[in-house]
């Protein structure tokens, strides 16, 4: 495909996002039926839908040939090449649309923020003076990262291994064992270091929030909304200790045994039903479903279909998380409640709110990690009966 081609194919998924479809399932729905586009074509025509949409109000909004217009002349590619109606590429501008982009945008704060306006309120209370640059943080692409597993080799033996298949990491400045991609990203899947579980991919926050929490030797750890296993993974190589994974769509993990044979540690997933069964857990980790306001670079078209509603049934599945996993947890032990949301309504006031529901726990220590170029947005909070 041309440069111009993969414009216009762009143009045709970001239409039929703005007319309701979920952006995974119309880049799918364009691959599947366009068999010439070859891998590079698909990872192009991916990489301009995203940048849109983490941008789409500062970008003026609007249909997709006006949003790939604002994007084209905000990264200075040349215009007239891929709006030049050759092949497969889209028509050339217009009078009209040239005079368009000439003009400069009025955007109020919450458009230069690329957030929704009934947002707008609860994202600047939740972080005060911080918020619109965290906002604008939500317009860039976010780094690939790589938990390097110890359990079978060092981060230099990684590094060394990675190179190897073309794929090239720093280490991260402040989270051990954490490699940051700065080339070829896309290869990790199909390099031997990650086929043969000496790594992982898991973003720097989430690996960040594993390592603080105290978990003693021969420990039961239990990740309650463990999804795809990611966290149980990370306690399992890092501490020695006894590691249980659950979830309410035991979907979410079947994907989870393989993962955990290839990185060489043990993971007993429990179905519902069983966890009052299984007896009590020293840690019980509880990566609740949120907004993931905090991830908003790397699902972006999730921040605009978010709405009041859905917030609201996202908080009370929240709460309902916190007291169904409280009872799990052994007398000494700790309750770790985490989201990859940086909304207060999501975060310290779930966790305030369940304490006042149940008077007989307390807060350990809460950390809320703001979305930047070393990770993720992701919270954390511990808590222990008194």
């Amino acid at each position: 495909m041309t440069p111009g081609a993969r414009v216009a194919a762009a143009i045709a998924v970001l239409d039929q996002i703005q007319a309701g479809a979920v952006a995974e399932q119309a880049l799918t729905a364009w691959a599947r039926g366009s068999r010439f586009a070859g891998s590079k074509d698909r990872a192009a025509v991916r990489d301009h839908v995203f940048d849109v949409l983490r941008a789409k109000r500062s970008l003026g909004d609007g249909a997709g040939r006006e949003l790939m217009q604002r994007l084209a002349q905000r990264e200075s590619w040349p215009m007239t090449e891929l709006f030049s109606g050759d092949g497969h590429a889209p028509d050339p501008l217009t009078a009209e649309e040239m005079a368009a982009l000439d003009a400069p945008l009025t955007l109020s704060v919450p458009a230069r923020c690329d957030l929704p306006d009934w947002l707008w309120p609860l994202w600047q209370e939740s972080l005060g003076e911080r918020a619109e640059a965290v906002a604008m943080v939500q317009q860039g692409r976010a780094d690939v990262f790589l938990r390097v597993n110890m359990r079978k080799g060092s981060v230099t033996a990684a590094m060394d291994a990675l190179a190897k298949d073309g794929v090239t990491v720093i280490a991260h400045p402040d989270v051990a064992g954490c490699l940051r991609v700065t080339g070829n990203p896309r290869r990790v899947k199909t390099a031997a270091a990650y086929l043969s579980g000496l790594v992982e991919l898991q973003d720097a926050a989430s690996q960040r929030a594993v390592r603080r929490v105290a978990v003693p030797d021969g420990a039961r750890v239990l990740d309650y909304c463990a999804g795809g296993g990611g966290k149980a993974l990370a306690f399992a190589d890092l501490y020695e200790a006894t590691v249980f994974a659950h979830d309410i769509a035991p979907q979410r993990m079947r994907d989870l045994p393989v993962r955990a044979a290839r990185a060489g540690v043990t993971i007993t997933p429990l179905a519902t039903e069983a966890l009052a069964k299984a007896g009590k857990f020293d840690v019980v980790f509880c990566d609740a479903p949120c907004t993931g306001s905090g991830t908003w670079r790397r699902t972006p078209d999730a921040k605009w279909r978010l709405g009041p509603e859905d917030l609201a049934h996202v908080m009370q599945s929240q709460d309902e998380v916190l007291n169904a996993s409280a009872p799990l947890v052994a007398d000494a032990g700790l309750l770790v409640y985490a989201t990859c949301s940086i909304l207060s309504d999501e975060n310290s006031r779930r966790v305030r709110a369940f304490c006042q529901r149940n008077p007989d726990w307390h807060i350990i220590e809460e950390h809320q990690d703001l979305p930047d170029a070393n990770g993720d947005g992701f919270y954390t909070c511990a808590l222990r009966r008194r």
